[in-house]
């Protein structure tokens, strides 16, 4: 087997747990493959000052108060120290690609690396191939986010996505949006959190000396919240919030960094959560949980359910009391260890086939 030179491009310096996981699992996915795999380092002094700035603010539309600021910028310092921590390339300004370091492949994915509607990286024709020093062009687990597939692709898009050798999403949005614009079925395959191993570092923290149930994400409504404390309160079970203020819950771990979210979630006894690494982290600790969906990420949390068979962990208003407490008491289900398997095998398949059509075109040559 050719050892390949691949880089992965994705949004690897979001101020954000899943982002920061799903670009380590993705490089590492492929370096156990036995090739030589980074994630492409891509700078922007305009996309920083936009990421930092939420990070400092990420609650919003709820007021931060000016006490939490330096509990988020110690989470801020704390992922900057880690991103030095991945298998990053050459770095190189987004707006100068002919500065990136060559490739044989370049894997675009996961996240929402073709969202047109994100705030500051949407409609960047790098993560569509531009530009990019590859030899050959694929993605993995590719999503569009919270762009709906009703509104298609304009044809300039659509013509980059045909350069791509393979292509792969995440969700069902995302399939509907590839197969419309350009007549192929992509893939879909497991986010890299739930496909390949997750390898934290050990830590020891006051908040698993004792059982809690884990809480993630922001601006929950008034329903769920009252659903969720109550739960809490009927078990004697105190709720953590990591990574943001949620004032309703017990306790706050705002400056938590990647590897102790992901050593938190794996030692709390329930998740209550609205973000779509909320839900995978979960199912990947086998915990229970609640997913309340919200607007932004609403595709990506509604497509990862009905992708594992997991629809009855997405709550509403009108779900009962009863119902939460079911959930966050009971194991999961085991069609969703059992779809996840089955996904596995079908996500290596791709991939490996993928990675394997350089390895082809080679032969051919010779």
């Amino acid at each position: 087997m050719d050892v390949l030179k691949v880089g992965v491009l994705t949004f690897h310096r979001c101020i954000n747990y899943g982002s920061y996981w799903q670009a380590r699992c993705l490089a590492e996915g492929i370096q156990a493959r036995g090739h030589h795999a980074s994630i492409i380092d891509h700078d922007s002094r305009r996309i920083n000052l936009a990421e930092w700035k939420c990070a400092m603010q990420p609650v919003l539309p709820t007021h931060v108060p000016e006490t939490d600021h330096p509990v988020y910028r110690e989470k801020i310092e704390k992922f900057f120290a880690l991103f030095e921590s991945l298998p990053l390339s050459k770095r190189f300004d987004i707006d100068k690609p002919e500065d990136m370091e060559n490739y044989d492949i370049v894997v675009v994915g996961s996240d929402e690396v073709w969202n047109l509607y994100h705030p500051w990286f949407g409609g960047n024709p790098l993560f569509y191939g531009d530009g990019l020093r590859t030899q050959q062009l694929i993605s993995y687990a590719a999503s569009y986010g919270n762009y709906p597939a009703s509104y298609g692709l304009e044809e300039s898009w659509a013509e980059r996505l045909r350069n791509f050798d393979s292509i792969s999403v995440r969700d069902e949005n995302s399939w509907t949006i590839v197969k419309n614009a350009i007549g192929m079925e992509p893939e879909i395959v497991l986010d890299p959190c739930l496909q390949f191993k997750i390898n934290p570092d050990e830590r020891e923290s006051k908040y698993w000396e004792n059982p809690y149930i884990a809480l993630y994400g922001h601006n929950f409504t008034v329903s769920f919240i009252r659903k969720i404390r109550q739960y809490a309160d009927s078990r004697k079970l105190p709720l953590v919030s990591i990574g943001y203020r949620n004032d309703w819950a017990d306790e706050q771990w705002i400056n938590a960094d990647p590897h102790d979210f992901a050593q938190f979630i794996a030692r709390s006894e329930a998740v209550a959560t609205n973000f779509f690494h909320g839900c995978v982290f979960a199912i990947r600790n086998e915990k229970p949980f609640v997913c309340e969906s919200s607007s932004y990420r609403s595709f990506k949390v509604q497509g990862l359910m009905s992708k594992l068979g997991g629809e009855q962990h997405l709550i509403s208003d009108e779900i009962p009391a009863a119902v939460v407490n079911n959930l966050l008491s009971q194991p999961l289900s085991p069609v969703i260890s059992q779809t996840i398997k089955r996904l596995r095998i079908s996500s290596n398949r791709y991939l490996d086939e993928a990675l394997k059509i350089k390895q082809l075109k080679n032969e051919s040559v010779a």
